[in-house]
């Protein structure tokens, strides 16, 4: 392990990414702790309020991640320096993106239909940092030998297919399958050839004078969704906690 860890994370100056990707997700998983407590009324923790307002808890999460950011640049990839200010700026960007709906919305949607943004932008974002701490390189640069890399056409016509792949992935509505197609080149491959979900830029453009795909994309999509979203909200609510239905009719009414 300590041979993996030297040669795979320490040599490459992954440290301080890997520090950051740490101190991000349990950040996150300790603020989701304390305010579902704070919610329930149970232990010592309370909101904090200045003046009468209410300080979220994205406004420290703004300057540690000022504070880190600017320290990691000073401090580049290798020291001590560098890896207090990847743990500053991994703790502030988890108290940024926990609260990254209310950014969105300009409004409190923490515990609304909303408030699970928060949650799939941190999941996503853990994901796509973990796959570069573990070594895949974006656009599937990482796929190419040796001989490959040395060849400027085959790096840039990979880099360029797989980035037209990823939009099309995206103008069909999958905006997760084309950011993980950028990592992943099959991935935003497989989005981009299957039907666009109903409602995104490619149906609306595409399948208006074409009744049979607009039904098809309906159909699938509503499998699809049926499939997975049931699971998609039960570990949504295990992660970030249940969402209160009132609040969330509270705010659609305004």
């Amino acid at each position: 392990m300590g041979n993996w860890l030297e040669r795979n994370i320490v040599e490459p100056g992954k440290l301080p990414l890997l520090l950051a990707l740490a101190a991000f997700v349990l950040t996150f998983l300790i603020t989701r702790l304390i305010t579902r407590m704070i919610r329930a009324g149970r232990g010592p923790f309370r909101n904090v309020s200045a003046g009468g307002v209410h300080v979220h808890h994205v406004v420290p999460g703004v300057v540690l991640t000022l504070v880190g950011g600017f320290g990691a640049v000073a401090g580049g990839r290798y020291g001590f320096g560098s890896y207090v200010s990847a743990v500053v700026f991994g703790i502030g960007a988890g108290l940024v993106l926990d609260e990254f709906a209310l950014i969105l919305h300009l409004a409190d949607v923490y515990w609304t239909e909303e408030g699970r943004q928060s949650v799939e932008a941190v999941v996503l974002t853990a994901a796509l940092v973990g796959l570069w701490v573990a070594g895949f390189a974006p656009f599937g640069v990482n796929d190419l030998d040796q001989d490959e890399l040395q060849d400027r056409g085959s790096v840039i016509s990979t880099v360029t297919g797989n980035f037209l792949f990823a939009l099309v992935a995206l103008a069909k509505g999958k905006a997760r399958v084309a950011i993980l197609g950028v990592i992943i080149p099959f991935v935003a491959l497989f989005g981009a050839i299957r039907l666009a979900r109903p409602g995104s830029p490619w149906a609306k453009r595409l399948y208006r004078r074409r009744p049979r795909a607009r039904a098809r994309s309906c159909l699938r999509a509503y499998h699809h969704d049926r499939r997975w979203l049931g699971p998609t909200r039960r570990f949504q609510d295990w992660l970030g906690g249940t969402p209160d239905p009132e609040r969330t009719r509270a705010l659609e009414t305004h």
